[in-house]
């Protein structure tokens, strides 16, 4: 179940895993906006279903469950949610600090979405049955977000829109109103070269249908998803050496490196302009990993949530989930937002191992 014992042999693996998910998410967001484009979806629609529902993070947790596991399982929901919430927009406003104009009706959808779960850990436990009205949970909150994005007047991102952020450069200060008077098209404020774009290796897929381009995009989370177990599957075989087991391993290492392809999928978006994009993945991540990937391990297996889960765990969640909730509703992830946000991460794992 553990990585080769090899330390170069593991060292090898975890670099393939990276590049592969690196790869993958330049090719995941060229297809996800042209989708948008050919298709006339919304692309913060197609960010939320096919980035936000982490087949990885599904997988670890499955796993973790099947053998009885399940605090190791926990462990990565708590960890990832608290990594894609604090690491992920945090350095992404540290390092490119944006501008942009979020529904309040997504804002609520954020907030929510823990509401049930959360409640039911009060008891100290979340049964089987429990588990399975969780993940029932998820599919009309996915519907609700498909409804919302298909009314005109409300449409989060239009395809015209997309098609002007595939075409032409952004622009660092743009604004236009759409019917209810906020602001439609995100902006972004001018930031360092991080010289980070692999244009030179992402097919083009300029003149393709939307749905060739739409298949692209799954195959590239897919890709996201093999590269990031490669990362976990060799990540494993050195750490587990140390000794770290339990909630406290899912929480910090194992989800820490589980989490590249959520980090990649959040920064990369928001230095190219399209914002909509990581904010898309926030949301879908935290839905996903609230309502279906908390009630799929509870299925397998009842998972306990005293102890820590309520001490530590769900709080931490909590304040990372209240300080992006109070950043995008001021349209605004600014470097001083995103030093709190790492640095909330930070006392997390230092809070883990006390």
């Amino acid at each position: 179940m553990v990585a080769p014992s090899s330390p170069v042999v593991l060292a090898g693996v975890f670099l393939v895993g990276v590049a592969l998910v690196i790869w993958c998410v330049e090719v995941f967001i060229e297809a996800v906006a042209q989708s948008a484009v050919s298709l006339g979806i919304s692309g913060f629609f197609l960010a939320v279903v096919l980035a936000g529902v982490d087949l990885e993070n599904a997988v670890l947790g499955v796993t973790a469950a099947v053998v009885s596991l399940p605090g190791l399982a926990l462990g990565t929901v708590f960890g990832e949610s608290l990594f894609v919430l604090t690491v992920a927009v945090g350095l992404a406003g540290l390092l490119v600090p944006f501008r942009m104009d979020v529904p309040r009706a997504y804002l609520l959808v954020l907030v929510l979405a823990p509401v049930p779960a959360f409640a039911l850990s009060i008891g100290r436990t979340i049964s089987t049955l429990e588990g399975g009205a969780l993940v029932a949970l998820f599919v009309p909150l996915l519907a609700f977000i498909f409804w919302y994005e298909r009314r005109t007047e409300t449409r989060y991102l239009l395809s015209e829109e997309v098609q002007e952020v595939v075409d032409l450069e952004p622009e660092p200060s743009t604004e236009a109103a759409d019917g209810g008077g906020r602001a439609s098209r995100q902006t972004r404020e001018r930031g360092p070269d991080l010289d980070l774009d692999l244009d030179e290796f992402v097919p083009s897929l300029e003149g393709q249908s939307g749905y060739v381009t739409l298949g692209v995009a799954v195959l590239a989370a897919v890709g996201m998803t093999i590269g990031s177990g490669l990362t976990v599957y060799s990540a494993e075989g050195i750490f587990v050496a140390l000794g770290i087991s339990g909630l406290a391993f899912g929480a910090t290492v194992l989800s820490f490196i589980a989490s590249l392809e959520e980090l990649a999928l959040t920064v990369e978006p928001v230095r190219q302009g399209r914002p909509e994009l990581a904010v898309g993945n926030v949301v879908g991540s935290t839905v996903f990993y609230m309502t279906a990937n908390v009630g799929l391990i509870a299925v397998l297996h009842p998972v306990a949530t005293g102890g820590d889960v309520l001490a530590l765990h769900w709080p931490f969640f909590a304040g990372s989930l209240l300080v992006v909730t109070v950043l995008l509703e001021r349209g605004r992830v600014s470097r001083i937002g995103g030093v709190i946000l790492l640095g909330w991460y930070v006392a997390y794992w230092v809070a883990n191992y006390l």
